[in-house]
């Protein structure tokens, strides 16, 4: 059957209709469906005992809890969700970053991902479909106290574009979850549907570059040879990146492959004139020591070196590593 969630609020008025409701109806169920989350049609009160029997006749909510967790050392919770994609079933995970104040959470666009990076123990899953608006909504609306959302999970966000860009209007929406979209950031490996995303959304955007180099990049992110970084920044130049939206650039630091001062130097020419910043990330060897990681000292310096000569630098944080949540390694393993 059909499910409400991931539905607007266009569409909703015309469920209400085909229910046999007023027009009005369908606000009263995106309120019920995003801001009060509800799991049962029963609890619809302000809709008749008859338009409730007809909606239950005709569609389900489309809200599933996980249906395993694990904790990590560090506090960081990561949940696993079935999800229905057309004609199989398969799993998802999300992940729970608690920080003091802050709560944020790294939602799935896909089961799987196409992408096929050398270093992501995710591109191993292959891919097993797109995750529609619900299943994507239905992650975020577990969670009653989140702060911040990154479309950071499973899956390349652009290569999900429609039902991306459906689940954020629904989240910034007045009649759905009023999120503002400075809380929102999506991630890309840079593909051409991130053009459709920047003119169409007010969230915040992240490039996994890695290596500003095309040649070098393309031997181990295979998008290289779809968009080049050098298309993608080309592209990005073109927006306006300093008032209500970021666009920055995730970077996994390897021994010798990316953290020289050559690399450094490209990184400065090729973003140069563009308003964002650049993520360094620890690499966890665990995945592949075909790739080893760069050392804690050598990262220093790199984000020193850079952002001294203008281009905003920081080491982001890893969360999780202990239980499979941390950056790449989300491999389905609490299905098993």
């Amino acid at each position: 059957m059909e499910t409400l969630l991931g539905k607007t609020l266009s569409e909703l008025q015309e469920v209400a209709l085909r229910a046999g409701l007023p027009k009005f109806a369908g606000k009263q169920m995106a309120r019920w469906l995003y801001l009060r989350r509800v799991t049962s049609f029963d609890q619809m009160t302000d809709i008749s005992h008859k338009g409730r029997e007809a909606l239950k006749a005709l569609y389900i909510i489309g809200r599933h809890a996980p249906v395993r967790e694990a904790l990590s050392d560090d506090g960081t919770r990561k949940y696993l969700f079935e999800v229905n994609n057309g004609q199989s079933r398969s799993y998802i995970e999300s992940v729970y970053i608690p920080d003091n104040e802050r709560a944020t959470l790294c939602v799935s666009t896909q089961a799987g991902c196409k992408m096929g990076c050398r270093f992501c123990m995710t591109g191993t899953l292959g891919f097993h479909g797109h995750l529609s608006a619900a299943d994507i909504l239905n992650q975020i609306l577990y969670f009653d106290n989140l702060t911040n959302i990154v479309l950071m999970g499973e899956g390349e966000p652009m290569d999900n574009i429609d039902n991306v860009l459906r689940a954020l209007e629904i989240m910034k929406a007045d009649y759905g979850c009023a999120w503002s979209p400075k809380r929102i950031t999506v991630s890309t490996v840079g593909i051409p549907a991130m053009k459709r995303f920047v003119e169409e959304s007010e969230c915040h955007l992240a490039v996994s570059m890695h290596n500003p180099f095309a040649c070098e990049r393309a031997l181990i992110m295979p998008a290289e040879k779809i968009m080049s970084i050098t298309e993608v920044v080309k592209l990005l130049k073109h927006y306006d990146w300093t008032h209500q939206r970021r666009v920055s650039f995730e970077y996994i630091c390897w021994k010798g492959l990316n953290d020289t001062p050559r690399h450094a130097n490209e990184l400065l020419r090729l973003l140069k004139g563009l308003h964002c910043r650049i993520n360094l990330i620890r690499f966890h060897e665990g995945v592949d020591r075909q790739f080893p990681a760069s050392n804690e000292q050598q990262m220093e310096w790199m984000r020193d070196y850079l952002t001294e000569k203008g281009l905003t630098t920081t080491i982001r944080r890893s969360r999780g590593e202990d239980i499979l949540a941390a950056c790449g390694m989300l491999v389905n393993s609490l299905s098993n």
